[in-house]
């Protein structure tokens, strides 16, 4: 389980960050910020880990309680489809970073963030590979961003009901490859992704066939 041991060792105001969505086909990358305001108490702390370690219900009850809690401050990023196709996927993920930090509201003394690879950042940077199973503050980070990503693709799954997005958050599944399949790509899939830029590709040479038939 996550601790608070590597806050209380720096001392001073200390941000987890963490990012959630690096891997779907579709939607934008998400990422949380967050600052305890000293130990979290027990309670909260009961409720933290790795946001993939839990289930939806209590990922839902922990990002209610730290959005409610007035021992936490937060900030939120995102960067988006095209950003993600104009940067690429892991200069995306660093923006959405950056921009939850600057959402806080204060500058951090220091942001602990999960991973190998730094983001530039307003603030020094610690990385920790494996943080959210490690750091109270990323785990916290980790609930913030994964549940208002997937709240997120919830609502464009209302407008594009055929991708199954409100059950797997715009990843690969075979209902979502099967939806792409049939009805083909939107304005939120990533076309720079391998399975996406295919498909493209081969209806563009379908196509292309089909007009040469024609004449």
């Amino acid at each position: 389980m996550p601790d608070y041991l590597l806050e209380a060792a720096h001392g001073g105001v200390v941000a987890g960050v963490d990012e959630v969505g690096r891997g779907p086909l579709a939607g934008p990358v998400v990422a949380a910020a967050v600052i305890f305001r000293g130990a979290p108490p027990e309670a909260l702390c009961q409720l933290l880990d790795d946001s993939k370690k839990l289930t939806a219900r209590r990922r839902d009850a922990a990002y209610a309680a730290l959005c409610s809690s007035p021992q936490v401050t937060y900030g939120v990023g995102a960067a988006s489809v095209t950003e993600i196709e104009n940067i690429n996927i892991s200069n995306a993920c660093h923006l959405a970073m950056r921009r939850a930090v600057e959402r806080l509201g204060r500058m951090p003394d220091l942001a602990l963030v999960d991973g190998k690879y730094a983001p530039d950042m307003p603030c020094p940077v610690k990385m920790v590979v494996g943080g959210d199973g490690i750091s109270l503050s990323i785990a916290a980070a980790s609930i913030l961003a994964k549940v208002v990503r997937d709240r997120l693709m919830v609502r464009l799954a209302d407008r594009y009901s055929v991708y199954g997005w409100e059950r797997n958050a715009g990843y690969g599944t075979v209902v979502h490859k099967a939806g792409l399949r049939e009805y083909g790509v939107t304005p939120h899939h990533r076309r720079g992704f391998a399975p996406i830029r295919a498909m493209i590709e081969a209806s563009h040479m379908i196509s292309g066939k089909a007009g040469e038939v024609a004449a």
